[in-house]
């Protein structure tokens, strides 16, 4: 064992020498530690070969079809395409996102807060639609993320890297990262130079903590990912203030039986944690319910009517909230 770990790191360090890696498919340095959020990693084949461009690009084809090839694949094509027009959903609440993954900024009179991160490949959608917005990006000086997958982290290592931005995370998929990196599905992301990051700030069930004039309250809904968070705060227009609801992840995804299975979760604890959560806080005063994917919320076409009625606001709605539970409970029960 020893021996075929030091001939991997002496292939692998070779540019003579082709190897595969487990995850991606990719040789150095894509294949290094950092490639599956700095852990180790296994070369499951070594072959001699010369190395020459048109191998290169032949591997480049072969990797790049097989990511697009998977169900996942089409979620990190021409993600400009999915791009949303920014707009204001309420006083210091705005929406940066896309049409598939949400992304929100509360300006807290003291710098952005911002929920969530977007897709990985989307970071320039994002960033164009901060400064659309009438925001610098730089400005952005804490993140706070629903939950640890690689469609709503996109852009954390951009700005921790250019603006030195704070990122905060349920402490459980803080875990995740250091001992279950594959859980986060960065392999997905069909670029192994994306790599995990260092979480600032590990949220804890019942933390409050304040961001410029924003408070707020945090509670874990494990269930989607075991460290999903729920968010409440205070959101105004200047005359009023409502109370905004975030909630983590309601994907279904990750309660498959096969994916539970292979999880060790034979159990199915997953589920019934789940079940918990929206228990947990379904009875929270909520007046505005902000998705973490857009169709949580319907919010395109919530988005369409407020063009067309600009003197209406559908996402103050204080009963979205607890149907929105209500039908996740119904559903998850079937399941």
């Amino acid at each position: 064992m020893k021996l075929y770990f030091l001939l991997c790191i002496v292939f692998a360090n070779s540019t003579s020498y082709k190897y595969t890696c487990r995850l991606y498919g990719c040789r150095p340095p894509h294949g290094s530690a950092a490639c599956a959020g700095q852990q180790p990693m296994e070369f499951i084949s070594v072959r001699k070969s010369k190395m020459s461009i048109k191998s290169d690009y032949k591997d480049y084809e072969e990797h790049r079809n097989r990511i697009a090839g998977k169900k996942t694949g089409k979620f990190f094509i021409n993600q400009e395409l999915r791009y949303v027009k920014p707009f204001q959903i309420y006083g210091n609440l705005y929406y940066v996102g896309g049409s598939w993954v949400c992304v929100h900024i509360v300006d807290t009179g003291e710098g952005l807060l911002m929920f969530d991160a977007g897709n990985c490949g989307a970071q320039a959608v994002l960033i164009q639609s901060i400064w659309e917005m009438g925001f610098n990006p730089a400005d952005v000086k804490w993140i706070i993320l629903s939950h640890g997958h690689v469609d709503h982290f996109g852009a954390v290592n951009f700005f921790k890297n250019m603006f030195g931005t704070k990122i905060y995370m349920g402490e459980p998929d803080v875990k995740m990262f250091r001992e279950h990196p594959e859980l986060t599905m960065i392999q997905e992301s069909g670029n192994c130079m994306d790599t995990l990051f260092h979480v600032d700030v590990a949220v804890k069930e019942g933390d409050i903590r304040t961001f410029g004039n924003t408070t707020v309250e945090f509670y874990l809904v494990p269930g989607h990912t075991k460290g999903c968070i729920v968010c409440f705060f205070d959101i105004t227009d200047g005359k009023e203030r409502k109370r905004a609801g975030y909630y983590g992840g309601f994907g279904f995804n990750t309660l498959q039986s096969d994916y539970l299975n292979e999880i060790g979760d034979s159990g199915f604890q997953a589920r019934k944690d789940y079940l918990h959560s929206l228990e947990k806080v379904r009875n929270q005063k909520v007046d505005l319910f902000m998705g973490n994917h857009t169709s949580n919320v319907d919010l395109l076409n919530k988005h369409e009517y407020m063009l067309k009625h600009p003197d209406e606001n559908q996402f103050l709605d204080d009963k979205a909230w607890k149907n929105y539970l209500d039908q996740k409970k119904k559903e998850l029960k079937e399941l």
